[in-house]
């Protein structure tokens, strides 16, 4: 069967919305993925920013796959790198090359943009081997640590 890995246009809103609703399944997060969807304008002006690409992957009309990521300009030299937010394959569909195509599409775009690099973080956690032995595969490891700062405490 082929999958058509496509990038979403500001056209492109329900097929966004199919695409948050597979990462809401696949991390078993519908709550974060679907129940506060923004209104269409708002993913209209996301979809169409140059900052922001999210790539579909489908098949038979169905989103299976996907990925979210980010460029973000530097400001230490003129130049960007690009952020995989989000990056994840509906379960039947895994080990079908469907997250490396993801990858090698985001890949092109980086390179079209003229981007210096692609990177991506992933838990070290045991239900996170596949996904580390995929990343393993495309591109050197690094260890950091990874801190989300509290926004609700004073500091």
């Amino acid at each position: 069967m082929r999958t058509d890995i496509q990038q979403l246009v500001a056209e492109d809103v329900e097929r966004m919305r199919a695409l948050l609703d597979t990462f809401g399944v696949v991390f078993g997060e519908p709550e974060t993925y679907s129940a506060n969807q923004p209104d269409d304008t708002y993913i209209r002006g996301l979809l169409a920013s140059d900052t922001f690409i999210a790539l579909a992957a489908v098949r038979d009309g169905d989103v299976i796959g996907g990925l979210a990521a980010y460029e973000l300009r530097k400001f230490e030299q003129a130049r960007s790198e690009i952020y995989i937010y989000d990056l994840a394959v509906v379960a039947e569909h895994r080990r079908q090359g469907i997250a490396t195509a993801l990858i090698g599409r985001l890949r092109d775009i980086a390179v079209a943009r003229g981007a210096h690099a692609v990177f991506v973080q992933a838990d070290t956690g045991v239900e996170d081997k596949p996904v580390i032995a995929l990343y393993s595969s495309l591109g050197r490891r690094e260890e950091v640590l990874h801190f989300d700062i509290d926004l609700e405490t004073d500091m």
